[in-house]
C-alpha cells in the first residue's frame, strides 16, 4: 500500500499587526515592501543623500555641517514627498510651504550633531521630525505642526526613537556592502560607487520615517477611542437622582 502523505509542517505567517501595534522590525518590512512597490517614483529621493554625501567626502566636520545645513530644505522636501508618494494625499501649495519651514528648522540642530554626535541626531530627529508628514497630510500650520510632530512622538518615543535609529544603521551598512558590490564588479570609482549605493539605499530612510508618522498617528487614534469608549460608560450627570441603590463605594457602613 502506498504510504499516506506526511501533513506538511509549512504553515502560514501570522498576519501583520495594525499600524498601532507594529513593531520596529515590521516598521522596516513595510518600508521596504513599500519601496518595492513603488521603486520607480521613490528612487529620485536618494539623489538628496547621495548629493549632500558626495559634497562631504573627505571634508572637516565644519564643512560638513555646512553642507548639512545648505541641504536641509532639500532633505525636507524629500521626506514631504515621500509622505505624498506613501499616503497618496492631495498637498496644497500651502502644506508643502509649511512643512519646508517647520523641517528645516526641526533638522538645524540635527545638522549641528551630526558629524560630532550622530545618534544624538537621529534621537532629535526622531521626537521633531514627524512634524513634517503632520503638516503635509493635516495641512496644520507651523506652530501646530510642530506640537502635532512632538505629541506623535510622545505617543511612542521608544517606536520612533528605535526606529529612526535602526533605518539609520541599516542605511550605512547596506549602503557599504552595496558600494563595494558595485566598485567589484562593475569596476566603478569608489565615489562613483557610493553614490550609486546611495541613490538606491537612500529612500528607505524617507519612507520609512512616513511609516513611523502612519503608527504613532494609529497609536493616538486608539488611544483616543478607547478615551471615549471609557467616557460612553459612566453615567450621565442627569441620571445622578435616578431611583435606586447609591454606589457601593459611597454607602454608610454599618453603625457601631
Amino acid at each position: 500500500m502506498p504510504r499516506g502523505r506526511k501533513p506538511s509542517t509549512s504553515r502560514e505567517l501570522p498576519p501583520p499587526l495594525p499600524p498601532e501595534r507594529r513593531t520596529v522590525g515590521q516598521a522596516v518590512a513595510e518600508a521596504v515592501r513599500l519601496y518595492g512597490a513603488r521603486f520607480a517614483k521613490a528612487l529620485p529621493l536618494g539623489l538628496v543623500v547621495a548629493t549632500a554625501n558626495q559634497l562631504t567626502v573627505g571634508r572637516g566636520r565644519p564643512a560638513v555641517t555646512l553642507v548639512l545645513l545648505l541641504a536641509a530644505p532639500a532633505f525636507t522636501l524629500a521626506f514631504a514627498y515621500a509622505t505624498r508618494l506613501t499616503l497618496e494625499v492631495r498637498t496644497p501649495p500651502r502644506s508643502w510651504l509649511v512643512a519646508l519651514v517647520v523641517g528645516t528648522l526641526a533638522f538645524v540642530p540635527a545638522a549641528l550633531l551630526f558629524p560630532w554626535f550622530a545618534l544624538a541626531s537621529v534621537l532629535w530627529l526622531a521626537l521633531v521630525g514627524l512634524s513634517v508628514p503632520a503638516a503635509v497630510v493635516e495641512g496644520s500650520g507651523l506652530m501646530a505642526s510642530f506640537r502635532r510632530g512632538v505629541e506623535l512622538a510622545r505617543a511612542g518615543y521608544l517606536h520612533a526613537a528605535g526606529a529612526f535609529v535602526t533605518f539609520a544603521v541599516l542605511f550605512a551598512l547596506t549602503r557599504t556592502a552595496l558600494a563595494l558590490v558595485l566598485r567589484s564588479q562593475a569596476d566603478n570609482t569608489v565615489r562613483t560607487a557610493i553614490f550609486l549605493a546611495d541613490t538606491i539605499v537612500a529612500p528607505l530612510l524617507f519612507l520609512g520615517a512616513v511609516i513611523v508618522y502612519v503608527d504613532l498617528d494609529a497609536r493616538l487614534r486608539s488611544r483616543g477611542e478607547r478615551g471615549k469608549e471609557r467616557d460612553a460608560d459612566v453615567p450621565d450627570a442627569h441620571d445622578a437622582h435616578r431611583e435606586g441603590r447609591p454606589d457601593a463605594a459611597r454607602e454608610p457602613g454599618p453603625v457601631a
